[in-house]
């Protein structure tokens, strides 16, 4: 994937896009990730990342759009509740009730054989309209591999300050605080999407020489190879809105190809000595050779 990524990946997500919209209209399930990553020429390992990047939402969240589109459609024109919750995949009409009241607040019992309703519905459930942003500036960097102490945390973005503390106290019992040459981030989902009990990330401290680590620290080896790397500036909780930008704005255009291996953050600055607008940290993403 090279110098066409940019025409290429377009198309590609509209291809998984009809192929949802398919299985919509057919009330199928949803399909393998590795049918959908295939079908789209991604690798699995980054399909989720890249489509919210280039959609603006989640999978998730455009399957429910389709699915709710398809059944406003149904219901004006006065199928059932039952047919048409089994016609557009949900497996019961309370199920469908509910989708309704969480993404649209109204139940579909009220809508039926009402057109206007629909149509009014429907206009909230059009996909996300892309921005215009500015152009980013990424470098190309080769990164040996590294060693890092990490922690897995769950919970909570805004927690994880937590982790890192814990890691601290942890060097400076040890002794070797003052070796800490970086703060290392490795995101293992998305925190605009996922409830605190679902999220899970991985906090770091790299060190020259990691010494024996006690349970539940561990160590593990991040980079090697090439990156793209940008440098967010700003509260830390907007580095997922830079990765998107990173996926859907610079990579279609750089003819790079993605490396099946972790995003992973540098992070530069301290929350309780910089100002939040003012914190930095580089997004470092993994790419072929």
């Amino acid at each position: 994937m090279k110098a066409d990524t940019r025409t290429r990946l377009a198309p590609r997500i509209a291809a998984v896009a009809g192929h949802l919209q398919d299985i919509v209209a057919e009330g199928a399930s949803l399909p393998p990730l590795e049918t959908l990553a295939r079908r789209a020429s991604l690798s699995p390992f980054h399909f989720h990342r890249v489509w919210r990047a280039a959609t603006g939402e989640t999978l998730g969240r455009t399957l429910t759009r389709l699915r709710l589109s398809r059944a406003l459609q149904l219901l004006a024109a006065g199928e059932t509740v039952t047919r048409v919750a089994l016609a557009v995949g949900y497996a019961s009409p309370q199920a469908l009730a509910r989708a309704f009241r969480q993404t649209l607040g109204v139940t579909p019992a009220g809508l039926r054989g009402s057109a206007a309703q629909a149509t009014s519905l429907l206009d909230r459930l059009q996909p996300p309209s892309p921005q215009a942003l500015e152009p980013l500036t990424v470098e190309l960097v080769e990164i040996a591999p590294f060693e890092v102490v990490a922690l897995r945390a769950r919970g909570a973005f805004d927690d994880l300050d937590d982790a890192f503390g814990r890691l601290f106290g942890w060097a400076e019992s040890a002794g070797v605080v003052d070796g800490i040459e970086a703060l290392i981030g490795v995101p293992l989902g998305d925190h605009r999407d996922l409830p605190p009990h679902a999220l899970q990330f991985d906090a770091a401290v790299r060190l020259p020489v990691p010494p024996r680590v006690p349970r539940p620290l561990r160590r593990l080896t991040i980079g090697g190879g090439r990156h793209g790397r940008v440098r967010h500036v700003g509260a830390y909780s907007g580095l997922e809105d830079m990765t998107d930008r990173l996926l859907a704005q610079w990579w279609p255009a750089s003819g790079e190809r993605l490396r099946d291996a972790p995003i992973h953050y540098h992070f530069l600055d301290d929350p309780e000595r910089v100002a939040e607008a003012d914190l930095r940290a580089d997004i470092l993403l993994p790419l072929g050779c």
